[in-house]
């Protein structure tokens, strides 16, 4: 299945180019780089060189994909385990 807009949240995030948006955190505005490992709670992205710990249910970020489209995302809709993103996303198809 193609990754796009509808079915970015089922799809494996690491090595995608991300951009937070907006967060609560005003230090992670602006941040953007490619996400190089996903926790539960954490996106870790490399941004400059330097890793940064993104906290998902604080932020809004914007992706770009594969296909060249890009889309905006909160961040409190990836929180979870990716394997079980998958599982809940699943059943809305």
């Amino acid at each position: 299945m193609e990754i796009n807009e509808k079915n970015l949240i089922a799809h494996e995030l690491i090595g995608l180019k991300a951009c937070v948006e907006e967060s609560k955190d005003p230090t992670l505005n602006g941040l953007i780089g490619f996400i190089v490992n996903e926790t539960k709670n954490m996106l870790r992205m490399e941004v400059n060189g330097k890793i940064k710990s993104i906290p998902k249910s604080i932020v809004t970020l914007r992706f770009w994909l594969p296909n060249g489209s890009n889309c905006v995302i909160k961040g409190e809709r990836i929180v979870g385990r990716p394997e079980d993103r998958v599982k809940k996303l699943r059943w809305r198809f």
